[in-house]
């Protein structure tokens, strides 16, 4: 079941897993935050409950994983796009990216994001950046139709790269917890980008 705070109606934040929620609450304690669970089944289900939750701008914020060389744990990622199985969904990235440069962030990407229904390695994660995909993710193209109209963001941390894939246990713990501090970090960008 998903979890609310309801504290202030003018941000929604999405984050699949409970850990994410935690870091998002520690650095954005005055937003709405719901945990929607990973998958496409519970994102899509969580999408249907969001469109109803009042706020002025949605977010989905959360780990993915990188497709390329160049990004390491606990880089940002926010997406220009995010392309899925029914289509590819605008974001919103310049005002996010501004604000995550006003908390001194400088680890950030723009890009397309692609969701997808499994985990993405090896030879997977070369198409995928063959065609322009920066990371990917397992929710948030069946996350964007909670955002029903209204300004939406993807700010996602890398976890993975496909130097260091996440089934390898000890390097998934030390990328685990720089992506989880990241994540902290970069949470109120969304505040600030959603309540200029």
């Amino acid at each position: 079941m998903a979890d609310v705070n309801a504290h202030n109606a003018r941000l929604l934040v999405i984050t699949p897993l409970r850990i994410e929620r935690a870091a998002v609450r520690r650095g954005l304690p005055e937003a709405q935050v719901l945990r929607s669970g990973m998958g496409a089944y519970r994102a899509r289900s969580t999408a249907r409950v969001a469109a109803h939750i009042p706020a002025g701008a949605v977010a989905v914020a959360g780990f993915c994983g990188a497709v390329g060389g160049g990004l390491r744990a606990g880089d940002i990622v926010v997406a220009s796009e995010v392309r899925g199985p029914a289509g590819v969904t605008a974001c919103e990235s310049g005002s996010v990216v501004a604000a995550l440069a006003a908390l001194g962030i400088e680890r950030v990407r723009v890009g397309p994001v692609a969701s997808v229904d499994h985990l993405v390695r090896g030879a997977e994660r070369r198409v995928l950046a063959g065609e322009g995909t920066l990371a990917v993710d397992m929710e948030s193209a069946w996350l964007a139709p909670a955002a029903a109209g209204r300004p939406f963001a993807v700010l996602r941390v890398v976890l993975d790269t496909p130097a260091r894939e996440i089934h390898r246990p000890l390097t998934a713990l030390a990328d685990g917890l720089a992506a989880w501090r990241a994540l902290r970090s970069a949470a109120p960008a969304l505040a600030l980008w959603a309540w200029p």
